[in-house]
């Protein structure tokens, strides 16, 4: 069998080369587990709601202001709200309309329609069957003293009532009107007298037909007062709900004259 030669030789050969060192860089220090978790998303946001955190509680010391800025700080936040409340409290002082005060004409508190608002409404008194009806206006003072702008109307309704019978005997309407402040205007409500009694003794027909008969009927030349209640249900611009006002007349003379022959 042959035999190999040169293998002893060759082994003898290789250890005695000279060895190649491969110089390998040195490894970086290795990363922390709070570094890597800052690298992933919920570490990112995790590191900006410690940084939020922070800025809060150095504005809330007074040590710093908001949105980057030196000024805005927790006491120039402080004196601004109660800036801005008391702007606000003055704005709504002067804006925020008052319920007037009313006040009907002494001498005349119902006096006689004119216009295209007395042609609409006849005006009548029959026993067979027994009603009236006549149009007339209600001469109001209106109070504006305690309002600082002008004051809106959006509507007035109007309820006619003769107290001593408590009997509803007519409606009025009041439309859009604006009166000006700190003063005392007058309006008139248009009403609508209408009644139907059951018959000619009736007490509400009766009193009114004595208090608007001709004064020439009666010897003395002067006809009866006669006593109503005037409801009000106010529409004001500028108030969340209506307002209501009501006064009582006594004695007040009938708006209309009725004819000699009247019945």
């Amino acid at each position: 069998m042959p035999t190999v030669a040169g293998n002893g030789e060759a082994d003898n050969d290789s250890t005695l080369a000279p060895v190649e060192l491969v110089t390998v860089p040195a490894l970086g220090p290795e990363w922390q587990r709070a570094e890597m978790k800052q690298m992933t998303r919920s570490g990112r946001r995790e590191l900006k709601n410690e940084e939020r955190y922070a800025k809060w509680r150095a504005w809330n010391r007074g040590e710093t202001g908001l949105c980057g800025t030196k000024w805005f700080t927790k006491k120039f936040l402080v004196f601004s709200i109660f800036a801005w409340c008391g702007i606000a409290a003055i704005i709504l002082a002067i804006t925020i309309p008052r319920v007037p005060a009313l006040s009907f004409n002494s001498g005349t508190p119902l006096v006689a329609a004119t216009g295209d608002f007395n042609a609409s409404i006849p005006t009548e008194f029959s026993r067979y069957p027994a009603n009236f009806s006549f149009p007339a206006f209600a001469d109001i003072q209106v109070d504006t003293t305690s309002n600082i702008i002008p004051l809106t109307f959006n509507h007035i309704d109007a309820q006619v009532w003769y107290p001593s019978t408590n009997m509803q005997i007519g409606t009025g309407y009041f439309g859009k009107a604006t009166l000006p402040a700190k003063t005392f205007p007058v309006i008139q409500i248009p009403l609508n007298f209408s009644y139907i009694a059951p018959n000619d003794t009736d007490p509400t027909w009766l009193a009114w037909y004595n208090a608007c008969k001709n004064p020439q009927t009666y010897t003395t030349g002067v006809r009866p007062g006669v006593s109503f209640e005037l409801l009000l249900t106010m529409d004001i611009a500028g108030l969340p709900s209506t307002s209501t006002a009501s006064t009582q007349i006594g004695s007040a003379p009938c708006p209309i004259e009725l004819p000699v022959n009247s019945v």
